[in-house]
């Protein structure tokens, strides 16, 4: 029968001393706060039957925070995803013991965003939202701050200058990526359609704007087309890419740059393969990977969200702790490019 683990065993474990760990358990004395996380992880990981009661301990002695998170379309796996991430951010973090309060936007109406937003504001210590950039954001934003409320931009920057900060990836960067690869796949020049949900996004904007600029500067005998306004909706998408497929004969593909790739996909699958289109989409879903698997689409641009939630939730606290910035700054991440070859 293997022997139980006792205080000593966890001592040895953190490297520091019997009594140390006592005081730990027993809240006898302070204690600095990376020696108790050092006693609690050792406890963890060696099964001592009171690691629960360490963690409690410890939580108790850190400050509470709620962080509030503002997202879209619950429908969708990758804000499932993002969701998930977010909460397993909050909780393995061990500078505070934090409680997230996520929920999502009924629609991109400034109206709406703003009604979800000054409600967080009123039970959040910080708030983390994507959303559109209109001004009657912004002004929501900066009575927040005003309040000592930061805000930080996610995935789509808005507000500049009053939101805390920005997280997410340099949307021009993916875009001017996704045209040069799209430039060497194609087997002739032609015409590209290219689809953003809203020009209110700002980063779908950006990546509009880069892929269009590197086709200009590198690619000209490439034809960019008016931008596909989408709304990111499944069947909007669908519709103009099959009708995009059947009236324009030059087409060698499409980038959609934010969301609604589901249609683009299912569009594809009818037809589109044999055309042997290039197209290029934004994130790996269960969705854009098997299309990738099946010789689909070309490539997947997407956010890695561990690291994207883990950086937001360090921010989110620092800011807490430390009270809103005057120079609101920005945190680029870098993107990860999915082929059917690395699936």
């Amino acid at each position: 029968m293997a022997k139980r683990p006792t205080i000593a065993d966890v001592a040895r474990e953190a490297g520091v001393s019997v009594a140390t760990v006592d005081r730990v358990l027993n809240a006898r004395h302070p204690v600095r706060e990376e020696t108790k996380r050092r006693v609690s992880e050792a406890a963890h990981a060696i099964g001592y039957h009171a690691a629960g009661l360490i963690k409690q301990r410890l939580q108790r002695d850190l400050p509470q925070y709620r962080l509030g998170f503002i997202l879209r379309k619950p429908a969708q796996h990758f804000y499932q995803d993002l969701a998930r991430e977010i909460k397993a951010a909050v909780s393995l973090d061990q500078s505070f013991h934090g409680i997230p309060l996520i929920e999502f936007a009924s629609s991109n109406a400034p109206g709406d965003v703003t009604a979800l937003l000054k409600d967080l504001g009123g039970r959040c210590h910080a708030i983390a939202m994507v959303a559109p950039d209109h001004p009657k954001i912004t002004a929501a934003v900066e009575e927040l701050k005003a309040k000592g409320i930061p805000v930080f931009s996610l995935l789509s920057d808005f507000a500049s200058g009053v939101r805390e900060g920005y997280i997410g990836l340099d949307n021009r960067k993916v875009g001017r990526s996704a045209a040069w690869l799209f430039s060497k796949v194609a087997k002739r020049p032609g015409k590209v359609a290219v689809f953003v949900g809203s020009h209110r996004f700002q980063g779908q904007e950006l990546r509009d704007v880069a892929f269009r600029s590197y086709f200009r500067e590198n690619a000209p005998g490439f034809e960019v087309l008016d931008t596909v306004v989408n709304l990111e909706q499944r069947q909007i998408t669908y519709e103009t890419t099959l009708g995009l497929m059947q009236r324009q004969p030059e087409l060698v593909g499409f980038y959609v740059a934010g969301g609604g790739m589901e249609g683009a996909i299912s569009a594809l699958r009818e037809g589109g393969k044999a055309q042997g289109l290039v197209v290029i989409v934004n994130e790996i879903t269960p969705e854009s990977r098997a299309a990738l698997a099946d010789d689909i689409i070309t490539m997947a641009v997407s956010t890695p969200l561990p690291r994207l939630c883990q950086e937001l939730v360090t921010l989110m606290a620092q800011s807490i702790s430390t009270g809103t910035t005057e120079t609101p700054g920005q945190t680029f991440l870098p993107f990860d490019i999915h082929l059917p070859e690395t699936i």
